[in-house]
Order: structure tokens, then C-alpha cells, then sequence
């Protein structure tokens, strides 16, 4: 049997974890100094965590170190299991480096253990999507090795787009310097992002207003995406009226499959901020 692993990072509502059969692992952060615990058995609160973004509270992340890999990942090995894991993007994020680690370790310990750690080149539902993805894959009787086969080259299609609300929070993250944070917040100019073939988070232009960030997004959805009946993703830090517009643009455009729609999680969310926003669809190329 392979059983599959992801983390709290993939953001995808709980009843699909459990119809999917995914093992969730617990990426960390605190809320004010003061470490949070997820709850697994129920979805994330977006519309408090945002509101305490909002009010002031300061939100941090931290790398999940290798022994949380090693013991839950050991547990299956234990069990006859064989282990897939895909995980947050190693291009911003070393917790794909720690499951490795712990991998290679477990892997020499029991040398017949077939362990297989996925970077999925995404963040977000875009990790989430390539679960879904695996676990159909796992669900049809298709092999380890074959499973992983398909799952490394089918990452190079998943296609992430993003804008934000709040330069703030990519200002504090690095991203961006204070002046142009300070400009671009006086002049409401948001940035266009997306996920690049290294899985890093890049620029691909700007501009004034969400709504107009939106229609950029859609005209790359229109220029890339591989069918339009397709389901797709949509992630959002508590602004469901992004997500409405976005949904509507997307239907005004072609899109005629369904769409899961859920809040961006803590360890996401801590960077992108309230009002942001992404989209993940299977395109021909990731830009």
C-alpha cells in the first residue's frame, strides 16, 4: 500500500484530506510570539486569522525540522507501507530539504522501505491540486515507481498565479523594499506573481487595483490552461468578493468546470496577507 503525505501547506479542506486519504503533517507558526496548533479534524478559521492580521497580530513561520518526518514517515514504513510525500516548494522553503533528510535516514535504517519526496514546485493549492492528482493515481492501483514518475513531470504543468492587497507583508517577508511598498500603497498598485519553473515566487508585472490584477490573471488562464472544463483552485485571504469576480471572469471566459475554493492557511497566509488572492489551474507550461 502507498500511503501519502503532505502538509498543512497543500490548503486543502479537510473533507478532501479524509476522502483522499491523506496524511496531514503540521508546518508551524505563531501567533504573537505564542506557537499555534492546527486542528486537523476541522477547517481552518481564515476570517480570524485574517481579522487578527488586520488588528496588528504578528504572524511567523518556521521550517518543519527533519525528526517530525523520520517518526511519521517511519510509522508507515513500519507498517508494510510504501511513502510518497510532496510538499511545500523547496524555493521557499526548506521543509521539503528536512523530509529528505529524513528520508535518506529512514531509507538506510530499512533498507527495503521505498520512500519518495515530491517538491512540488508550489505553495498553496498548488500543492494541493497535485495531491488530489496522486491519491486518484494511488486510488487506480498505479505503482510506486510510476506514481512518482507521473507526479514529477506532471508539477511542470501546475500553473500559480497570484496578487496581493497588502504590499506590506512582502515588504516584511523581503520581497519587496519599503519604498516600494510605501508607493505602491499610495498609488493602490498590487503586484502580479507567480510560481516559476524552480518554484519560486516571481513577478510577472503590476497594476492598479484587485479587479484589474484579475483580468491579467485570466488572460494567462486563457493563454495557458490545457482545458477549460478542467476543475481549478482558488485561494484567498479572507476576500470572497476576489474570489466571486474572479469565478465570474473565469466563467465569462470559458470555464466550465467546478472550483475549491478555501482560505489561504497560517504558513501561506503569514506572507501574502489579507486580500490576496491565487489561482491554480493545469496549464501547457507554467507561464
Amino acid at each position: 500500500m502507498i500511503k501519502l503525505f503532505a502538509d498543512t501547506a497543500s490548503n486543502l479542506p479537510v473533507a478532501l484530506n479524509k476522502k483522499y486519504n491523506v496524511t496531514i503533517i503540521p508546518l508551524s507558526y505563531t501567533v504573537d510570539g505564542v506557537a499555534a496548533e492546527y486542528d486537523l479534524e476541522h477547517d481552518f478559521d481564515g476570517k480570524a486569522f485574517y481579522d487578527a492580521m488586520r488588528n496588528g497580530a504578528e504572524m511567523k513561520t518556521s521550517m518543519a525540522n527533519s525528526s517530525l518526518f523520520y517518526d511519521r514517515f517511519e510509522e508507515a514504513v513500519k507498517e508494510g507501507d510504501d511513502v510518497i510525500y510532496i510538499g511545500i516548494s523547496g524555493g521557499v522553503s526548506g521543509t521539503v530539504r528536512a523530509a529528505e533528510i529524513a528520508a535518506e535516514e529512514l531509507m538506510e535504517e530499512y533498507p527495503d522501505a521505498k520512500i519518495a519526496v515530491i517538491n512540488s514546485l508550489g505553495a498553496g493549492l498548488g500543492i494541493g491540486m497535485q495531491v488530489v492528482e496522486i491519491a486518484k493515481l494511488i486510488e487506480a492501483g498505479t505503482s510506486f515507481e510510476e506514481t512518482v514518475r507521473i507526479s514529477e513531470e506532471r508539477k511542470n504543468h501546475m500553473c500559480q498565479f497570484f496578487t496581493v492587497d497588502d504590499l506590506s507583508y512582502l515588504k516584511k517577508g523581503g520581497r519587496i523594499s519599503g519604498a516600494t511598498a510605501a508607493i505602491g500603497t499610495l498609488l493602490n498598485i498590487k503586484p502580479l506573481l507567480r510560481g516559476d519553473e524552480e518554484g519560486h515566487i516571481v513577478s510577472w508585472g503590476k497594476c492598479r487595483g484587485i479587479n484589474k490584477c484579475i483580468l491579467e490573471i485570466i488572460k494567462k488562464y486563457d493563454e495557458l490552461v490545457l482545458d477549460k472544463s478542467a476543475d481549478v483552485m482558488i485561494i484567498h485571504g479572507d476576500n470572497e468578493a476576489a474570489v466571486d469576480f474572479l469565478t465570474e471572469k473565469l466563467r465569462e471566459h470559458g470555464f466550465t468546470g467546478n472550483t475549491t475554493v478555501n482560505y489561504f492557511e497560517p504558513v501561506c497566509g503569514c506572507h501574502v496577507g489579507p486580500g490576496s488572492l491565487a489561482l491554480f489551474f493545469w496549464g501547457e507550461r507554467k507561464l
